[in-house]
C-alpha cells in the first residue's frame, strides 16, 4: 500500500467541504477521481500532496513512496531553455555521470596504480556508482525525454526554446511532460486532459497505461476515464465511495445501487404503512390491545431507512429554434487565412452545411480551428476563398473562452442585458434551469468558476433560439453530469449544428460527419469518432504508412486533403445519417414511455395504498371506485409496456 487515508475532514469556515473521506491507494493502481465541479476532488489532492491542511483524519504514507502532484493548468514558470528544465529532473543521474567521468580520469592515471589498494577502491567505487547510474536509468534519460516531448507535442520545437516565451496551454504540457519524466511512485494528476489536442490525449492514455506507479486522476473525459482506470472513487455530499471498473461500469454499478436502495425503502414503507394500521386498528380493542402495543414498540425500534437520492440537482435546458432556416445553411470555399502576406494558417478549406446536420471540425492544437469559426462569424477576415450562409440563418456561437462574458456583470445582470425585454421571472426561471438559484444569480460573472461561467453562457445561448449552432469547444469546464444534459439537449436540437471538440465521448455521440483540419485543406468524414478513426487506419494502409489513426498531418502523399476518396456515397451518407435520426427519435420515445410506466406505478400504487385504509374498504362504493380506477391503468400500463418492449426489440 502506497498511501491511506482514514476519516479526512475539511471545512472553509463552519462549511464543510469534505467529511469524513477514505481512500486507499495500492501499488500500480489506476483510481479516477469523480464528481460534480465544488465536490471538493482538487482540495483532496492538494491534502493528499501536502499542499492544504486538513480538518480531521490521518494520512499514512511509507516514507520511501514518492508522490507527484499537477495541479489543474499548473503552467510550467521557468527561465531555462525546455531541454534544460526536462533534464533538471535527473540532476541525480547527471551527479552521478559526473562522478563516473572524474573516476575514469582518476583510475587511467598512472600515480593510481602506485598504491594498489586505493586503486582498488577506485575500481570498487566506480563499479558501484556505475551499477547504480545504469539502473536508475542513466543511459536512457536523453532518450525518455526525446520520447516524452515528442509525445506531448514539442516534437518541432528547438531544445533551446526558451520556456518564457511558449503559451499558457503549452507551458501546461511542459509541466505534465516534466512530471511524467519523474515518474513519481503515486502520480496524482488533476485535469491532465485540459489543453490536448486528440493526437497528445491518444499517447498519454497509452504511456499512462503502462506507467510502472499508481495513478489517482482527477478527469472530466469518459473516454480517457474508461481506456484508463480500474477504479472509481466518487466524491458525493462531502463523502466518498469506492467502485471496481472504469467510468462505465461505475455508472451501472452506481444505477443498479440506487434500484436495490429504493426498492428496500420502498419495502420498508410498506412495512411501516402496514404496521400503523394494524396499530390504528386494534390499539382500541381490549383482545388485540398487546398485540397493538408490541408492534408499536417494534415500529419506535425500528431503524428506519433514508429515501435514497437520485442525481444531484442538474442543469436541465434544451436548444429551441425561433424558425426554420433553408436547407442549403452554409457553403465554405477555397478558405485560406493568413496572419502575414504568404504564411497562412491554413488555406484550401472548403467545405457544406445542410439543415439539420451535426458537424465535428477536428485537427490539432494550433491549426487554425477557433480561426476558422470566428472567420465564420464575422470576428476575424480571411485571406483568400469565400463563405456564404443561406437563407434564414440565425447563428449562436459559443466562445470557450467566455470573452463575450462582462466580468463586472452579476449573473442576473449579464442575461438581461442581452435580453432588456425579457421579465425578470423568466430570466430568474432560465438560470435556475442552469442551477445559478437565490442569492447566485447575483454573483459577479469574473469571481465565477470555468464551469459556472460556462453554463451562463450556455444560458444565452438557449435564450437566442438560434437554427444554426457553432460551438468551440463546449464541454470544456463541464463535470461529467452536465456533459450528458448537454448532450443530450443538442441530440434533440432540430437546428444546424457545428461544433468543436477534443472529447472523443461527446465526438463519438455527436458527430455525423467530421471534418478534419490541414494546414492545405480539410479531410472530410462520415460519421462518428469511432467512423473516422477506422477511416484513418484505411487511408494509412492505402498509403503504406504506419497505422497511426492519431497522425497530427495526412498521408504524405496527398497533394489535395478534399481529393481523398469517400468509403461511402452521399446516398449511403443520407441513409446513415436518417438513420440516427431514428435511433435518437425511438431511444426519444423509449424514455417517454419510462417516464409514464413510472408515473403509471405510482398512481396504482396510491390507489391500493388508499383501498387499505379502513375509511375506504369500510366503503363499498368508494372501494368500488378506486378498485376500478386501479384496473383501468393496470391496463393502460400493460398496453405501454408492450408498446416499450416492442420499441426494444427493434
Amino acid at each position: 500500500m502506497l498511501l491511506q487515508a482514514n476519516g479526512i475532514t475539511k471545512l472553509y469556515g463552519i462549511t464543510p467541504v469534505l467529511e469524513g473521506i477514505h481512500l486507499q491507494i495500492l501499488e500500480r493502481e489506476r483510481i479516477g477521481l469523480v464528481g460534480v465541479n465544488g465536490a471538493g476532488k482538487s482540495t483532496l489532492l492538494q491534502i493528499l500532496a501536502g499542499e492544504i491542511s486538513y480538518d480531521g483524519g490521518q494520512i499514512f504514507k511509507a516514507k520511501e513512496t514518492t508522490v507527484g502532484y499537477l495541479a489543474q493548468n499548473s503552467g510550467l514558470q521557468s527561465d531555462r531553455t525546455i531541454w534544460e528544465e526536462m533534464l533538471s529532473v535527473f540532476t541525480p543521474l547527471i551527479e552521478a555521470e559526473r562522478e563516473l567521468r572524474q573516476l575514469e580520469q582518476q583510475i587511467a592515471d598512472p600515480a593510481s596504480s602506485e598504491d594498489p589498494k586505493r586503486y582498488q577502491d577506485l575500481l570498487d567505487r566506480y563499479a558501484v556508482r556505475s551499477d547504480w547510474f545504469k539502473d536508475h536509468g542513466g543511459y536512457e534519460m536523453e532518450t525518455r525525454i526525446r520520447s516524452i516531448l515528442h509525445g506531448m507535442g514539442f516534437g518541432s520545437f528547438s531544445p533551446d526554446t526558451l520556456i518564457s516565451t511558449l503559451s499558457g496551454g503549452q507551458k501546461t504540457r511542459l509541466a505534465l511532460a516534466r512530471i511524467l519524466l519523474q515518474a513519481p511512485d503515486l502520480l496524482m494528476l488533476d485535469e491532465p486532459t485540459n489543453h490536448l489536442d486528440i493526437a497528445t490525449l491518444t499517447w498519454l492514455e497509452d504511456y499512462l497505461r503502462g506507467y510502472s506507479g499508481a495513478l489517482l486522476v482527477v478527469s472530466h473525459d469518459r473516454y480517457f476515464l474508461d481506456r484508463l482506470v480500474t477504479t472509481i472513487v466518487e466524491i458525493e455530499r462531502h463523502q466518498s465511495k469506492r467502485y471496481t471498473g472504469n467510468y462505465s461500469k461505475y455508472i451501472e454499478l452506481k444505477a443498479a445501487e440506487y434500484e436495490s436502495e429504493l426498492k428496500q425503502y420502498e419495502k420498508q414503507q410498506d412495512e411501516i404503512a402496514k404496521m400503523e394500521t394494524f396499530i390504528q386498528r386494534n390499539l382500541v380493542r381490549a383482545s388485540t390491545t398487546k398485540r397493538a402495543q408490541s408492534r408499536r414498540k417494534a415500529l419506535e425500534r425500528m431503524e428506519r431507512l433514508d429515501k435514497p437520492m437520485g442525481d444531484l440537482k442538474k442543469a436541465h435546458f434544451s436548444f429551441e429554434v425561433e424558425y426554420m432556416s433553408g436547407k442549403e445553411v452554409l457553403q465554405v470555399n477555397d478558405l485560406s487565412v493568413a496572419f502575414e502576406p504568404g504564411t497562412y494558417l491554413f488555406r484550401h478549406v472548403s467545405f457544406d452545411l445542410r439543415r439539420g446536420e451535426t458537424v465535428a471540425l477536428i485537427g490539432p492544437n494550433g491549426i487554425g480551428k477557433s480561426t476558422l469559426l470566428k472567420c465564420l462569424i464575422g470576428d476575424m477576415k480571411p485571406a483568400s476563398g469565400a463563405f456564404q450562409w443561406g437563407t434564414k440563418v440565425k447563428i449562436g456561437y459559443y466562445d470557450q473562452e467566455q470573452s463575450e462574458l462582462n466580468p463586472d456583470n452579476t449573473v442576473l445582470e449579464e442575461l438581461w442585458s442581452a435580453y432588456p425585454h425579457m421579465e425578470e421571472a423568466r430570466i430568474r426561471t432560465v438560470l435556475g434551469n442552469f442551477l445559478f438559484s437565490g442569492e447566485d444569480v447575483l454573483k459577479k460573472v469574473g469571481s465565477l468558476s470555468g464551469g459556472e461561467k460556462a453554463r451562463v453562457s450556455l444560458a444565452k445561448l438557449m435564450l437566442l433560439e438560434a437554427n444554426m449552432l457553432i460551438l468551440d469547444e463546449p464541454t470544456n469546464h463541464l463535470d461529467l453530469f452536465s456533459k450528458e444534459v448537454l448532450e443530450s439537449a443538442l441530440i434533440d436540437y432540430e437546428g444546424t449544428l457545428l461544433f468543436i471538440s477534443h472529447d472523443r465521448y461527446f465526438l463519438n455521440k455527436m458527430a455525423e460527419r467530421i471534418v478534419e483540419l490541414h494546414p492545405d485543406g480539410a479531410l472530410h468524414f462520415l460519421g462518428n469518432y469511432d467512423d473516422y478513426t477506422e477511416k484513418k487506419l484505411e487511408l494509412d494502409e492505402m498509403n503504406n504508412e504506419p497505422s497511426d489513426p492519431f497522425a497530427r498531418t495526412g498521408p504524405k502523399n496527398e497533394a489535395k486533403p478534399e481529393s481523398l476518396p469517400e468509403k461511402r456515397g452521399a446516398t449511403s451518407f443520407e441513409a446513415d445519417k436518417q438513420a440516427k435520426r431514428e435511433e435518437r427519435s425511438r431511444q426519444r420515445r423509449l424514455d417517454s414511455l419510462e417516464q409514464q410506466i413510472h408515473a403509471m406505478e405510482s398512481e396504482i400504487a396510491e390507489l391500493e395504498a388508499e383501498m387499505a385504509q379502513p375509511e375506504v374498504y369500510q366503503d363499498y362504493v368508494a372501494l368500488q371506485e378506486r378498485q376500478q380506477a386501479a384496473e383501468t391503468k393496470k391496463s393502460q400500463l400493460e398496453q405501454i409496456f408492450a408498446e416499450w418492449e416492442a420499441l426494444l426489440e427493434e
